[in-house]
């Protein structure tokens, strides 16, 4: 099944800004900026304020790149809700959120390309071959700028199929270019009847603001987290032996808590850090 919803003008510009806005959240794209600006300023006249950005841009880089600052950050979102387990009730659907399939590269490969994210895919599909009676919904469309670029709700679909899951339980949302659009779009389409228990599947560290999106929507889910990105606390005391990690554990963390924050001022969130019902 394909979903076919309209966005609204405000979906459109909360979507434009969050790319543009997004771009500078990463740390590693601040971090280039300060240090290129800071380098035009001292061949002009403002010498000082140049060399005080290239420093703080060189500080930043350390401290992200190979302090443990980065997985604390990390950490506070991922471990915000534990694992799930199962009681004896199944459930009757489940919910997988995209972000895990690269779509151009699928498409131009003509194969299934995942990137860090597969295991969104991989626990969905034990999910769907463990309660065989659920509907499987996976909601992602494409997060392009760009029109016309490929999506990957359909992708998905075709490897479902491919790993046993009949197609009458498979349900496709191809429209939702963000989380709150993933909420809105997945209710509208599947309708959750008063009493089901949905699970959803997304990253450890996008759990929050993805339950805060679908509570805000009206659609009570129970978070099912995977793609684990530390080992625990512990790591909150590991630095990091590359520069590379280092920085891609903070672009991953400071751009989620950019997103809980945008989602809540713009009141597409219940909460700025959503957590655990009591």
């Amino acid at each position: 099944m394909d979903s076919n919803f309209l966005c609204s003008p405000a979906d459109d510009m909360f979507f434009v800004l969050s790319k543009i806005l997004g771009f500078v959240a990463f740390p590693s794209n601040a971090i280039a900026l300060a240090c290129g600006l800071g380098l035009c300023l001292t061949a002009i006249r403002w010498r000082r304020t140049g060399l005080g950005l290239l420093t703080a841009g060189i500080a930043a880089l350390l401290i992200f790149g190979y302090s443990p600052l980065s997985n604390v950050l990390l950490l506070t979102l991922s471990e915000r809700f534990p694992p799930w387990h199962f009681d004896g009730r199944a459930p009757d659907g489940i919910i997988i959120l995209g972000g895990s399939i690269q779509p151009p590269l699928s498409v131009a490969r003509q194969t299934v390309e995942i990137d860090g994210a597969a295991e969104r895919v991989i626990g969905g599909l034990e999910l769907a071959q463990r309660f065989p009676e659920a509907r499987v919904v996976y909601s992602g469309g494409s997060g392009q700028l760009t029109e016309g670029s490929a999506r990957e709700a359909p992708i998905a679909g075709s490897l479902f199929e491919r790993f046993g899951i009949t197609p009458e339980r498979i349900v496709l949302e191809n429209e939702s270019r963000t989380t709150y659009e993933n909420a809105r779009f997945s209710r509208e389409l599947v309708a959750p009847k008063p009493g089901e228990r949905w699970l959803l599947v997304t990253s450890a560290y996008h759990m929050p603001r993805s339950i805060g999106v679908f509570r805000k929507a009206g659609f009570e889910v129970e978070p099912y987290p995977v793609d684990w990105r530390t080992r625990g606390w512990i790591d909150a005391w590991r630095p990091f032996n590359r520069l590379t990690t280092g920085l891609a554990c903070a672009d991953i963390a400071v751009h989620e808590w950019v997103g809980l924050l945008a989602h809540w001022m713009a009141g597409r969130s219940d909460a700025l850090f959503p957590g655990p019902r009591r």
